[in-house]
């Protein structure tokens, strides 16, 4: 049977986490987390956004993807935290995979020692190992990705990870899984409009997904795909979603980027 990308990536992070469990206590990373005075409210700073009717941007940072490639050759993700502070980004996602896109959680606590702003680790959380392996970094807070766990494992990463303080965005690419999250009801909902088992973009899946989800009491979040400001303010015209991640289409213009002005 030919693997998705998505089990490929799980079946690594898995073996690395295996590994990991064995040479570090988590009495160490607590410690860690102790002497951490970093940490920021990721969900509070989007949740004070929308009340004041404002759009939020959580601004990514990634080397690479699976389905772009390397994105950038010289890459200095403090530098372009930097870029995204300067520009007014409300957040940041800083990729920490390293196999599939070339990430490191030591880039989380460089950025944080730099940049005030809330960071949201964009990894594969499979285990309850990773939260206090990821807050002892300074990430503010983690990804559950629906299609990468079980139900009863979502379940346990979400309880884990608002026991230790972290926001949390739960992703769902279906209609089922946006039913499924409904649950999560002090979580972020993002969709992704990438699948991530075959990586095709559709943008249509926010609007597709969004009815499912118009009830839940926490921020929507559109990710992954928006090119445009114009895609961005069709859907503010169309829901009621005024959060949004993204990655490519700010890291191939830092600079100039019309998006920043909506800001």
């Amino acid at each position: 049977m030919v693997k998705n990308t998505l089990n490929k990536i799980i079946d690594i992070k898995k073996q690395k986490i295996n590994k990991l469990k064995k040479t570090i206590s988590i009495e160490s990373l607590n410690e860690k987390i102790s002497k951490n005075k970093t940490f920021l409210n990721f969900k509070e700073r989007i949740h004070n956004n929308i009340i004041n009717n404002k759009i939020s941007l959580i601004a990514e940072i990634k080397k690479a993807s699976p389905s772009a490639g390397v994105i950038i050759e010289n890459y200095n993700p403090v530098d372009i935290a930097k870029k995204y502070y300067e520009n007014k980004a409300t957040c940041l996602s800083v990729l920490t995979e390293e196999d599939f896109f070339q990430g490191n959680l030591t880039h989380v606590y460089k950025i944080k020692e730099n940049i005030n702003l809330p960071i949201l680790c964009k990894d594969f959380f499979i285990d309850p190992f990773q939260i206090p392996l990821t807050k002892s970094y300074g990430a503010d807070a983690i990804l559950i990705i629906l299609a990468g766990v079980t139900e009863k494992m979502a379940n346990q990463l979400y309880e884990d990870a608002l026991k230790t303080g972290m926001s949390v965005v739960v992703e769902v690419h279906t209609k089922e899984e946006a039913k499924i999250s409904i649950k999560f009801d002090e979580a972020l909902i993002g969709i992704n409009n990438r699948n991530l088992k075959t990586l095709k973009t559709d943008m249509d899946t926010t609007f597709d997904i969004y009815d499912a989800l118009v009830n839940h009491k926490g921020p929507l979040i559109s990710e992954s795909g928006i090119k445009t400001k114009e895609e961005l303010l069709e859907i503010t015209k169309k829901t009621n979603i005024r959060t949004f991640l993204i990655g490519e289409s700010l890291l191939k213009n830092l600079d100039e980027n019309p998006i920043f002005s909506i800001l």
